[in-house]
């Protein structure tokens, strides 16, 4: 299934980001509880997986819903997109998730998949921007075109 969108206000591609990411969520915690409680791996590696997984997950619906429209007008070819995408999104949500969930587990003494949470609702709207005028950024003619 693909939406195609056209001339998208920030307000409403946020919108959409957000909804991607709800699914890249559940794929996080997915994977973060597969491996910590399934397989029993520690919350620090579990952790930078689950982040891998949902990074992959969101790049792709990214790319088919949220910034749709921009990947016909784009100079980038998906692999340059791609790169980018682990450059802006996946570092910010690494960090994140290196710098953060330890703070919240060891320090806070938090759970782990709550120190997850609180670690991606906080890298999210970063990565946002990141997407938007980074990763996804349509052409210059489209920029000035209202885009």
């Amino acid at each position: 299934m693909q939406i195609h969108l056209r001339n998208t206000s920030t307000a409403g591609r946020c919108l959409i980001f957000y909804l991607v990411g709800a699914m890249g969520f559940a794929v996080h915690m997915g994977t973060l509880s597969l491996l910590e409680m399934g397989i029993g791996m520690d919350y620090y590696p579990a952790s930078i997986l689950a982040v891998e997984a949902a990074i992959l997950h969101n790049f792709i619906w990214h790319g088919r819903w949220t910034w749709a429209d921009r990947r016909r007008t784009s100079r980038n070819p998906i692999i340059v997109r791609f790169l980018y995408f682990h450059l802006a999104n996946g570092m910010t949500s690494l960090s994140g998730i290196l710098l953060l969930v330890p703070i919240f587990v060891d320090t806070v003494s938090f759970d782990s998949r709550l120190a997850n949470i609180l670690s991606i609702a906080i890298c999210s709207v970063i990565n946002f921007f990141a997407g938007d005028r980074f990763v996804f950024r349509c052409s210059h003619t489209q920029m000035n075109s209202g885009d």
